[in-house]
């Protein structure tokens, strides 16, 4: 019946730009022809063609119990069936609410969005708002999402397809952001000195996962809140990637021994659907309308069906969940780094919780900062990617990406990846050069 996928791909490009509605989906960093998928249940994942895969995508996140889990499934039925969308505030809105503030305790009160993105945007406008001031820190290689001020030397699809930035962000907005090496501390500090009055906030990844992973080193996020509050800045923690996979309390959980001001929530609230959130101490968010002066809205904040498959996730996320999660990455990290090496392929393993990537190349020790992370041998990936891909193991597109495991990843599916890996280290140990 010919390639479905390419058919699909053909059609897609005549009325969508790159034929994708998010970039990295184009396969542009690793090539061929890039899977449209039909279906999900538990581990995998059906293509147009009708192959399964055992998938380490996991929707970028959000599917930690497994896909279509049935609970959550069950929640997203009954809220359609009571309405798609009101316009209006629902008590399910304050159960959710309630539900983060029991998992994250710094968290006084909480704002739905619907998008990461949207999130990040506004504890930005929130955090100038309440001080006043006009430039913002952030870390080369963190992806806060696509809004201006944000993506200068970001991480995720900037780092796949080796942009620079974007067109359409003025030098104007752009000059608002100070970009620092991450895990430099000195960097952050000789900012600060430099132009300590006129910074609003820091915001940082919890731990960095838009360009592979890259953990914080210890203590670095305790320092940069002490560092911001020395000079009456604020702390935003983005948990967009990390909040509610790497532990019930996201990556702060982990890494205890500070209090951000701000934190940013998407993926796993929403189980699957479009939802995002900010939290944080009550005064600063009652700094948003419409009890403070600080402007935010949506049409769909708090969508009924989106906040129903929040709670089933949330609800089912409990503490056999993340031990299962933590097993299955411990496990497949371990094996990919014995297959590499078997075959005599440099690499190092990339672990923040039970979230990981690789980095290929001969590294004295691990990469901590985005300039490390893209000297690495990457052209190694694309091959790498393709044979697993071939043997049914779906892999994020891009070697600037974390991978995602589920609680549904049961010993069969683990063994299919097992089974993948000796021929996939023997594809990336024959690679010679980046690809034309």
């Amino acid at each position: 019946m010919g390639d479905v996928n390419l058919a699909q791909f053909e059609r897609a490009q005549r009325v969508i730009p790159g034929g994708v509605n998010s970039p990295v989906r184009a396969f542009r960093s690793v090539g061929g022809t890039p899977r449209f998928m039909v279906s999900a249940r538990g581990p995998y994942i059906v293509d147009a063609q009708g192959r399964e895969y055992v998938d380490l995508v996991a929707s970028w996140g959000p599917a930690i119990l497994g896909h279509a889990h049935p609970a959550v499934v069950s929640a997203v039925q009954e809220a359609v069936a009571r309405g798609l969308s009101f316009g209006a505030s629902t008590p399910a809105e304050t159960e959710l609410a309630e539900a983060v503030l029991a998992r994250v305790p710094f968290v006084d009160k909480l704002r739905l969005v619907s998008t990461g993105t949207e999130a990040t945007m506004t504890a930005i406008r929130l955090a100038r708002g309440y001080t006043g001031r006009p430039l913002l820190i952030k870390f080369a290689g963190h992806y806060h999402g696509h809004s201006d001020s944000l993506l200068a030397e970001a991480g995720s699809g900037l780092a796949t397809l080796s942009l620079p930035g974007s067109a359409g962000v003025t030098e104007a907005t752009a000059a608002q952001t100070l970009v620092l090496p991450y895990n430099d501390l000195d960097a952050v500090r000789a900012a600060f000195e430099a132009n300590g009055p006129d910074i609003a906030a820091v915001i940082t990844e919890a731990a960095a996962a838009n360009m592979g992973v890259v953990a914080p080193d210890d203590g670095f996020n305790a320092a940069l809140t002490d560092l911001a509050h020395e000079y009456g800045a604020l702390l935003i923690l983005d948990e967009v990637l990390t909040g509610f996979r790497v532990s019930e309390a996201g990556y702060w959980g982990l890494d205890r021994g500070y209090t951000p001001d701000l934190v940013t929530f998407g993926k796993v609230i929403g189980g699957g659907m479009p939802l995002a959130a900010v939290g944080g101490r009550a005064d600063l968010m009652d700094f948003l309308a419409p009890t403070g002066p600080v402007y935010q809205a949506g049409t769909l904040s708090g969508n009924p069906v989106a906040v129903a498959a929040g709670l089933a996730t949330l609800a089912y996320a409990d503490e056999a969940v993340y031990d299962r999660l933590d097993v299955v990455a411990d496990t497949l990290s371990s094996a990919v780094s014995d297959a590499l090496a078997a075959e005599g392929v440099a690499h190092r393993v990339q672990r923040a919780g039970n979230l990981f990537s690789f980095v290929f190349g001969d590294f004295a020790s691990a990469p901590r900062t985005y300039a490390e992370v893209q000297s690495q041998e990457a052209f190694r990936y694309r091959p790498f990617f393709h044979a697993m891909l071939d043997a049914g193991v779906s892999l994020p597109p891009s070697v600037f990406e974390a991978w995602f495991v589920t609680a549904a990843h049961d010993d069969a599916a683990i063994d299919r990846i097992l089974q993948a890996l000796p021929a996939a280290a023997r594809a990336a140990a024959a690679a010679s050069s980046a690809p034309a």
